[in-house]
């Protein structure tokens, strides 16, 4: 049985991929995307008639008078897998995109299809074990003294069974929202280096909140 890399690994020619400039999708992160443009219907419909791959990307500085038509992508991209879709009356889609691993762009493929493929590297993340794994780890758990129950519940059990560059990744997609610094982070290749860069932005999150006040009577 083929894995989710191996089944990735195979697309690396023609890769589809979705530029989208307000998300950044990580790998060990799942991110739900409505689709409704012609073009991108049309890559999600071959994407699920086939592999169900396809990586999303940022768009290079400048795109905004360019977006409908063909403007400079970001060269890290993340590549993943369709692993829940619902299709809709008209055409469009709700999708759940799994990242599995960072791809660096090596050239655009000129196609006829209406959407976008590229030819990539895949740079999944090497091994990594270190102190801070457990100082991030930490981190987390005293941030889940300071925001919604729910939230610090989906959270920990995913941070508890999380190494290496998948903790960062998983810590990054649910406390960094802007898809400037999400990008900073997908392009950090060094593992040690990227838990360290998302501590910061951990520990710049519990400076701004206060500790949630127990809800209840207390024993």
């Amino acid at each position: 049985m083929t894995t989710a890399l191996e089944r990735i690994a195979l697309t690396t020619h023609a890769l589809k991929v979705f530029p989208l400039p307000s998300a950044v999708l990580f790998p060990h992160a799942a991110l739900p995307l409505h689709i409704f443009e012609p073009r991108y219907r049309a890559l999600v419909h071959d994407a699920l008639a086939g592999d169900k791959v396809m990586a999303l990307a940022q768009l290079q500085p400048g795109w905004e008078g360019q977006y409908g038509e063909r403007p400079p992508m970001q060269p890290m991209m993340c590549a993943g897998l369709i692993i829940w879709h619902e299709e809709l009356g008209d055409g469009r889609y709700n999708i759940l995109l799994q990242g599995i691993t960072r791809a660096r762009l090596l050239e655009e493929r000129e196609g006829e299809n209406l959407y976008r493929e590229v030819r990539v590297q895949l740079l999944p993340d090497a091994e990594y074990q270190g102190p801070e794994e457990e100082r991030l780890r930490q981190a987390v758990f005293e941030l889940a003294g300071r925001v919604p129950a729910s939230f610090a519940e989906n959270l920990l059990p995913v941070v508890a069974r999380s190494q290496g560059g998948a903790l960062a990744d998983v810590v990054a997609a649910a406390v960094v929202p802007e898809p400037e610094r999400r990008q900073e982070l997908l392009c950090e290749l060094d593992v040690r280096t990227r838990l360290q860069s998302v501590m910061d932005d951990v520990g710049e999150l519990i400076a701004r909140l206060s500790p949630v006040k127990p809800v209840g009577p207390l024993n």
